[in-house]
């Protein structure tokens, strides 16, 4: 006769399962979140990459031109345009939400001058943040991956109507090329970042009788303290400072950053914060106009910092 088990030999089973279950699903979590960590830098180290073959076959320069493109858009849903028809409505946000910016070639959809380095726009998608869904039926991918436009410049020169025409040429304060930035190892080229596809840059300069601009790093440690940091603090910008907000930084604290030399590696976001300038320290008088993340700060002064912050390229 075959002996069953008991009710107690049942329940201590489950009971033993159930221990197993709890100590193994949270490093099965922990496993899964360091593997999308492991994509995202391999993600930023493509894409500088990509960036560096561009300058190679342009004289040294990062991209930073300026054009409108028939059926290049990186949400596919609006390439299917007739040959001939104007794509003057999907660069100036003519048509909105409808791919108001679909076939626009700038600093604000900088994936495409990396793509045909890439052949892959999936690099582009980040593992875990999301892509924001307003800019994604203009026809643009915000939210992932974003460049440090301080370092390459933008131009908006080349649309003949639209808000963007009118700022010109915004050219980085290093000059726009590779050989330009003083320590390469060191210095930022992409970020993650939540809701822009750029680092906002801080413009400085004159708009009196057209716009004549310099970009200089958004290397203002309030700003980034406001980013990483949970809202709904004392902070600065109202941030619960040392508090980390995981929806900005979801690696457990680390950020994973691109360097312009070509590798890429994450570091901690208090580091981040401690490898950049004070706004004093900047030579800035810190306002809460520099707290939201935004694509361009305009300020009335030029930057004057008095010590290196290399993550910045700032000597």
């Amino acid at each position: 006769m075959k002996k069953a088990f008991t009710l107690i030999e049942l329940l201590v089973v489950i009971a033993i399962i159930a221990i197993l279950a709890a100590i193994l699903f949270p490093v099965f979590a922990q496993a899964k979140q360091a593997a999308k960590k492991a994509v995202s830098i391999s993600n930023q180290k493509q894409q500088g990459l990509a960036l560096i073959m561009y300058a190679g076959d342009y004289d040294d320069m990062y991209p930073r031109e300026d054009g409108c493109t028939l059926n290049d858009s990186i949400n596919t849903a609006y390439d299917n345009q007739p040959a001939g028809t104007s794509p003057l409505p999907f660069c100036t946000g003519a048509n909105g939400n409808n791919g108001g910016y679909a076939f626009r070639d700038n600093h604000y959809e900088w994936q495409k001058w990396a793509y045909p380095y890439t052949k892959n726009y999936g690099l582009f998608m980040h593992p875990v943040i999301q892509k924001d869904p307003t800019g994604w039926a203009q026809g643009e991918l915000n939210g992932g991956y974003a460049l440090n436009i301080a370092i390459t410049g933008a131009l908006n020169v080349n649309l003949s109507t639209g808000a963007l025409a009118k700022f010109g040429g915004r050219t980085s304060w290093l000059g726009g090329s590779t050989t330009s930035v003083p320590q390469p190892a060191d210095t930022m080229l992409i970020m993650e970042q939540t809701t822009y596809s750029v680092v906002g840059g801080y413009e400085a300069g004159t708009t009196s009788g057209g716009y004549s601009l310099t970009y200089y790093p958004m290397a203002v440690r309030e700003h980034w303290s406001g980013y990483f940091y949970n809202p709904g603090g004392s902070g600065p910008c109202g941030e619960q400072v040392g508090q980390i907000d995981a929806t900005t930084v979801p690696f457990a604290g680390q950020v994973p950053l691109s360097y312009c030399d070509g590798h890429a590696k994450t570091i901690a976001a208090g580091q981040f914060l401690a490898n950049t300038p004070t706004a004093a320290q900047f030579g800035l008088s810190f306002n809460h106009y520099l707290c939201p993340i935004t694509a361009a700060y305009y300020g009335n002064g030029t930057p004057a910092w008095t010590q290196p912050w290399p993550m910045w390229g700032l000597q």
